[in-house]
């Protein structure tokens, strides 16, 4: 038995852990995964406690998404007032209500000065349909019915709904679940280390700069016919395909590629955004402008699922200036849901007021630095990476040649990892990479202790 959260409430661990063998069903879910999970009961700061009072720094914040931290009690309140304000209204034409109106407000105040208007969702695979439709739209608005396709890149992680696995460039989330939407065009992402433009690509790129994946990604659009091509997605930095990091000039070009051949340009902003990267919203970095930025995760730090769309005035003129029979007929139930959205105000208002963004450009770049000073002299690591308080270590077979080079390091990342969970740490991996976004509030001493302890988890296992 275990005291819960709430006082003098026991829990039987044994009893919660059968019936969820028995009953429920996790994401990328099989059973030889799930023979010891962690029953987690409380979370502090950035850290998270399990059904024994083990504390674990949450190294991923989550998912990508707890960025102000844990146990955080104003937001609680906040969600508790509204709730007994007005829990919930639909939000369709004809309604509205106070937290959404000031969380819209607020986020084109933060966001890129050529955005202006908000479409709330709950989730970001739901944030990216969200910028499907509204793209395709567009076109059909402005006589071009034919623009429909979405061009995305391999590596790439926008959602597993059907468009966003389609867009997704993960085959692992295509396999089971074929065929995929026509009209997701994959092509060429910018991941220098497994590079795809390098002559066989089968050890880490030695010419990364005399490669131009932008380059690559237009002849993919000219190929397809630029006036069949509603859009192009990407994220500023992919995340879930191993945080990659893209050449300085890699957004840029990209931003002259859709103009120059009258295609859209979103951003899934699902993990870069607020504050993870160092600056509110990631193409900062690279001064480009979108014309759509999908968001979740970070808006109200997970405390509540809230994502949505930001599009820039021409696109939201193209809503507002549609013929009565053909407005924008997409919607969701709990879209602009108060409490929700009064949660990620009051989200927002912390990241602002506490300085996480500038804190987050400050340790993260030495956080960053760290782990490239302690990891990368050790054989088995490849590459260190990351920007702002997201980072990723790759690990490699030194001794192997062709693919197996890195996927017979993928065993290597999985008992890292393990061996850091036992020593209170939790990274995620993703294949043969480590992967970390830990929470913005994190102490230079928990990250230092983060490299100390994956840094000994790899030499440990790496011998083993």
């Amino acid at each position: 038995m275990v005291q819960a959260p709430t006082p003098n409430v026991m829990i039987d661990v044994d009893q919660v852990l059968r019936a969820d063998r028995e009953h429920l069903i996790h994401p990328l879910y099989h059973p030889a995964d799930h023979g010891k999970p962690l029953v987690i009961v409380r979370g502090e700061g950035a850290e998270i406690i399990d059904s024994n009072g083990k504390r674990y720094f949450d190294a991923l914040s989550g998912l990508w998404n707890v960025h102000v931290g844990h146990g955080r009690t104003a937001l609680a309140q906040v969600a508790a007032e509204q709730m007994g304000t007005l829990a919930f209204n639909n939000n369709y034409v004809g309604f509205a209500n106070i937290p959404s109106v000031r969380l819209a407000e607020k986020l084109i105040e933060l966001a890129y000065s050529n955005l202006h208007a908000v479409y709330f969702t709950t989730a970001g695979a739901e944030s990216n349909e969200s910028a499907f439709k509204t793209a395709r739209f567009f076109w059909k608005l402005l006589g071009k019915p034919n623009k429909v396709k979405i061009i995305s890149r391999r590596w790439g992680y926008h959602g597993v709904t059907m468009a966003a696995a389609s867009a997704t460039g993960l085959p692992a989330y295509h396999r089971m679940f074929a065929p995929l939407v026509p009209n997701f065009i994959q092509t060429v992402g910018p991941y220098r280390f497994r590079c795809e433009l390098e002559a066989g690509g089968t050890r880490p790129c030695t010419l990364p700069d005399g490669h131009d994946y932008a380059a690559a990604l237009e002849q993919t659009l000219l190929d397809e016919d630029p006036d069949t091509v509603a859009a192009i997605i990407a994220e500023p930095v992919q995340g879930a395909g191993g945080v990659i990091v893209p050449p300085d000039d890699y957004w840029p070009k990209l931003r002259r590629i859709a103009d120059r051949h009258n295609v859209l340009l979103i951003a899934d902003e699902v993990i870069t955004g607020f504050g993870r990267t160092g600056t509110w919203f990631a193409l900062d970095h690279w001064n480009v402008q979108p014309d759509i930025v999908s968001f979740a995760k970070g808006v109200t730090s997970a405390y509540l699922p809230l994502g949505g769309i930001m599009v820039s005035r021409q696109v939201q003129n193209a809503i507002n200036e549609a013929p009565a029979d053909l407005k924008f007929m997409h919607a969701a139930t709990y879209s602009g849901h108060p409490v929700c959205c009064a949660v990620g105000l009051a989200n927002v208002e912390i990241i602002e007021r506490e300085g996480l963004v500038e804190r987050a450009a400050e340790i993260g770049p030495r956080f960053i630095e760290l782990l490239r000073r302690q990891l990368e002299p050790l054989p088995a690591v490849g590459q260190v990476r990351g920007l702002g308080m997201m980072a990723a270590v790759e690990l490699v077979d030194p001794n192997a040649t062709g693919s197996a080079f890195y996927d017979n390091a993928a065993p290597l990342a999985g008992r890292a990892v393990a061996r850091c969970l036992e020593q209170g740490m939790l990274p995620r991996r993703l294949n043969n990479t480590i992967c970390m976004a830990p929470p913005l509030i994190s102490t230079e001493e928990q990250l230092g202790r983060l490299v100390d302890v994956l840094g000994e988890s790899i030499k440990a296992e790496s011998a083993s």
